[in-house]
């Protein structure tokens, strides 16, 4: 088969749909290497590259046109343009991202990871919302089959109508070289390195309103001091955006919330291995890739009872309503003050994550190709 796959997004950090992308393109190739792949970059390659590999090269002018909405729309339309007219047909097409581009193909199959810019557009920048709302539901009607990530979005996908024949649920897996549990001498490096303090609670992901920070660190905040002073709060991830409000709670509670930015995923693993407890009171989540990789690095897990994530972290979680504030501090005080309710996290959590793996993920992705193809 010739198979081309969108790895645009290999060309910034990597964080959910790079980090998606790069696995499946990468397991793709080791359980079937007689397929011919071809890997989008905004040009043709026969290479799988990182952001690591090409040194954000291209990441810099990806974000100035980026960051200037005309040129943005300029280059997809040419981009699609030279696509169609430039390059021979492919058998499949995967499209890795929401919205297939004009790219010449027999069969075209799409993931899909939430409905949020649909449901929730206060969440996402007034363009991405625009651009997606313009282009998503006309061309998904081209797609010969349909990949989600979770039950949960699937069955919203069905009720937003699209037919539920074409949609497949294959779950998300993670990195067992990088997540996995290490020993004390291990982690000291890396609590230099960010000047971490000796016991916190770690929170991981992108700045923005569907993480719900703002209510987490006003749930810490209402933390008697005497477990504040014990337990501090640290946030790891790229600012987002819509971050004005948190940003400025931040710096009124800097004495006992330490956020360290963007951290690179080769670090993340130690980083979890480091906390106390993963907070993570998200309001929605496609499926939720930080709780499975806490669980999976023996950190115990409170997280949301919303969307994706109790399917995804099963019995292994302590869970919590995230738009209650009180709620949220009671799970924190509960696993931070509870030794027995910690380690039974931490063990079940290791369990669950067994569970899941990248190989896997793609292994239930070609079975997708194989029966497109063949249909």
């Amino acid at each position: 088969m010739e198979i081309v796959i969108n790895t645009i997004h290999l060309l910034s950090p990597l964080t959910g749909v790079g980090i998606y992308t790069y696995q499946i393109a990468k397991h793709l190739q080791t359980i079937n290497s007689g397929n011919n792949y071809t890997y989008f970059y905004g040009y043709y390659s026969k290479n799988l590259i990182t952001y690591e590999e090409n040194k954000g090269k291209f990441y810099t002018v990806k974000e100035t046109v980026k960051n200037i909405p005309f040129l943005g729309s300029v280059a997809r339309r040419f981009k699609g343009i030279i696509n169609y007219i430039t390059h021979k047909s492919f058998d499949l097409y995967f499209e890795t991202n929401y919205i297939p581009m004009n790219i010449k193909t027999k069969r075209l199959v799409v993931t899909v990871f939430d409905f949020s810019f649909h449901e929730h557009p206060d969440w996402h920048p007034k363009d991405r919302v625009q651009y997606y709302n313009k282009y998503f539901w006309k061309n998904i009607e081209r797609a010969d089959r349909i990949i989600v990530i979770s039950d949960y979005v699937k069955n919203s996908a069905v009720r937003f109508g699209l037919p539920e024949e074409k949609i497949k649920t294959i779950h998300l897996g993670f990195d067992r070289e990088v997540f996995k549990t290490y020993t004390q001498e291990d982690l000291q490096p890396l609590r230099v390195k960010y000047s971490l303090p000796e016991n916190f609670i770690l929170f991981i992901g992108s700045v923005e309103p569907r993480k719900n920070l703002l209510n987490l660190i006003r749930a810490y905040i209402t933390l008697d001091e005497s477990l504040r002073n014990v337990f501090k709060l640290v946030l790891a991830g790229f600012k987002g955006w819509e971050n004005k409000e948190i940003m400025q709670l931040l710096d009124a509670v800097k004495k006992d919330v330490v956020y360290v930015g963007y951290v690179p995923n080769d670090d993340l693993g130690k980083l979890y291995n480091l906390a106390t407890v993963f907070a993570y009171p998200s309001f929605y989540e496609g499926f939720g890739l930080p709780p499975l990789e806490a669980m999976a690095c023996g950190c115990p897990v409170i997280t949301s009872n919303v969307t994706s994530l109790p399917e995804v972290c099963g019995d292994a979680a302590r869970y919590v309503d995230p738009h209650r504030i009180e709620n949220i501090a009671e799970g924190i005080h509960d696993v931070l003050t509870g030794e027995d309710l910690k380690q039974t996290l931490v063990r079940k959590g290791l369990e669950r994550a067994k569970l899941f793996s990248w190989e896997k993920s793609a292994t239930e992705h070609l079975k997708v190709f194989k029966e497109v193809l063949n249909s």
